[in-house]
């Protein structure tokens, strides 16, 4: 699975819904006349909650990889009809791998 690294831009975009900015190589110049620019430190703290926000979901995204390659609606009409849980047992499977944090 792809890694994603939050950036200033993701910072400032969380931090100032909506904001009119724009970032040159690392330099952002702030163009807002109705949102005050944050701090440095309003930013890098932004840029390293949204991260460790990220990192915690990766069971997440993990999981729905996995369970975007199985055919779930076949899997429970099938389950319906043949009285199995095969359904079922393939989840537990995948959030056995990938179990909550």
């Amino acid at each position: 699975m792809e890694e994603r690294t939050m950036s200033i831009s993701d910072a400032l975009t969380s931090l100032r819904p909506g904001a009119q900015w724009v970032s040159v190589d690392g330099v952002v110049t702030w163009h807002d006349t109705e949102q005050t620019q944050p701090s440095d430190a309003e930013v890098q703290s932004e840029v390293t909650r949204l991260q460790a926000e990220y990192d915690a979901q990766e069971y997440a995204r993990n999981r729905k990889a996995e369970y975007d390659m199985i055919n779930q609606f076949e899997m429970i009409g099938e389950d319906s009809i043949n009285g199995t849980t095969t359904h079922k047992d393939a989840i537990l499977v995948i959030k056995a791998k990938y179990p909550k944090p």
